[in-house]
């Protein structure tokens, strides 16, 4: 694995609306793979690979932007109030490390009530993101040189390789914008036209993909994100929806999509013959790009998804094991260049 590049790829900023850094960068490093380069008007990133017939379009998506905040309010003491852009379990936000991409890039930290001074009822309640602020250390004239409401905030956390896993935030869904650039660097001859899409805003409702497929309107759509690996103390074996280190997860169902069965069938069928390992995906809350892909082209199109098991989603210490990512990778490449083989009309 190209861990320099994925490293890069997780620790762009990117929230969902200000995708531009992590935008940027797809594009430097995918053009030299593909024979296309389009930016739609929300700002997603077409790169497109040209196939032996134009008869059918393949859409493939991975989500740019990363779980964040916006600037909502700054106080007379310099204290910067947010609210959240995508799904935060509030008490993943103590003692964090944030970045305000104002001017410059600020570093602030989520401050809260101290443990000292809170009543016993305060000690014992359920978190909200609203029991939060950011501390920047400065006042607030300092402040309002660099910093103006509705400015976004990223998480502020290094890439590590832990074991046989890689630990970051944001891996949701810069994993798949990594497996994505690497299927691209690594696809030969396609049978149909590719169209590897960097999609924005998807963790505020799946915006770019629904404007994607409409405009690209494929007849085969495959989406990439992480999925919830429960594989831990405590969890038993029917919630743990998908293991790390038991290989790329494919996509049966989640609370948006019930997965195409033929496009399972397709992703099974092609795992086995190429032996890569893989395990079923049911996730019964959540949703991911698969649903924007598969019905927002003007005919819908047979979709799934490739799935990668992740731990710890929505926190700054997610974690993917290197094989299931790898496999990840094969598995699209070897999806990609062989649709043509499948009899899709059973």
């Amino acid at each position: 694995m190209d861990i320099n590049l994925l490293s890069k790829v997780c620790e762009l900023p990117g929230a969902p609306g200000f995708e531009k850094p992590i935008r940027d960068f797809v594009i430097e490093t995918v053009t030299p793979f593909v024979d296309e380069i389009k930016v739609d008007n929300i700002g997603n990133v077409h790169a497109i690979k040209k196939g032996k017939s134009s008869d059918k379009r393949v859409m493939v998506a991975a989500h740019m932007d990363e779980i964040g905040f916006i600037v909502t309010h700054i106080d007379d003491n310099g204290f910067v109030r947010f609210h959240t852009l995508g799904g935060f379990d509030p008490k993943t936000l103590t003692a964090q490390r944030v970045i305000i991409h104002g001017k410059k890039p600020i570093i602030g930290v989520m401050g809260s009530k101290p443990i000292h001074v809170m009543t016993a009822e305060e000690r014992n309640k359920i978190p909200k993101t609203t029991d939060y602020f950011i501390d920047l250390g400065m006042d607030k004239e300092s402040v309002d040189k660099v910093i103006k409401i509705g400015d976004p905030i990223t998480r502020e956390r290094d890439l590590i390789e832990m074991g046989d896993c890689i630990n970051s935030k944001s891996l949701d869904n810069r994993i798949s914008v990594f497996v994505l650039i690497e299927a691209l660097k690594q696809l030969k001859e396609v049978p149909y036209d590719v169209y590897g899409v960097f999609t924005v805003q998807e963790e505020v409702g799946i915006r770019g993909a629904i404007v994607a497929s409409h405009q690209i309107n494929p007849d085969f759509g495959i989406a990439l994100d992480t999925t919830i690996a429960f594989d831990l103390p405590g969890a038993q074996p029917h919630e743990q929806v998908t293991s790390l280190g038991k290989g790329t997860a494919i996509k049966i169902m989640d609370a948006m999509t019930i997965a195409d069965y033929r496009m399972v069938d397709f992703l099974k069928q092609t795992a086995d013959n190429n032996k890569i390992t893989w395990q079923p995906e049911i996730l019964t809350a959540g949703g991911t790009d698969t649903a924007g892909v598969q019905r927002n082209g003007k005919d819908g199109s047979i979709a799934g998804a490739i799935s990668i098991p992740t731990r710890h989603l929505h926190q700054v210490i997610e974690m993917a094991n290197k094989k299931d990512v790898t496999d990840s990778i094969a598995l699209l490449k070897a999806s990609l260049e062989t649709l043509d083989q499948y009899d899709w009309s059973h």
